[in-house]
């Protein structure tokens, strides 16, 4: 450990940088659950917004704008996966963790409401359509 000299009360300090920090232990990760109150959710929205936008402003691009023209199978996975371009590998990658974050967001009444849907995108319209955001 090192420290700082100097410090006025004849204790050593020790130094911490902040910046680089990978403490996950003060919320700061914590999906921030939706309750299912209309009144709130513009609320919700907005901490949503504000939540992903610091893991990954490209996972809000990706909620934004969809998955593209990937095909889905019945069981929601794309098919022929294999034979996807890097590009394609790295935003299917990122609508995935999107869509687990909103998953996670959700109580499980609110979940089913919407489990038909099979991208990040059609989840998060359903829910503005439902509560009043267009």
């Amino acid at each position: 450990m090192s420290t700082l000299e100097g410090s006025s009360s004849g204790q050593n300090v020790i130094a911490y940088d902040y910046g680089t920090s990978d403490d996950k232990s003060s919320g700061s990760n914590k999906t921030l659950m939706f309750n299912g109150d209309p009144k709130t959710f513009s609320w919700w929205k907005t901490k949503m917004y504000s939540h992903i936008m610091g893991i990954d402003e490209e996972l809000w691009d990706a909620l934004e704008d969809g998955v593209g023209d990937f095909v889905l199978d019945e069981e929601r996975a794309v098919v022929d996966r294999k034979k996807h371009t890097a590009t394609q590998k790295k935003l299917y990658k990122k609508h995935h963790k999107i869509r687990g974050i909103l998953v996670a967001a959700l109580p499980h009444k609110e979940y089913l409401k919407m489990s038909d849907k099979s991208t990040a995108k059609a989840m998060f319209a359903s829910l503005c359509a439902n509560y009043g955001e267009k």
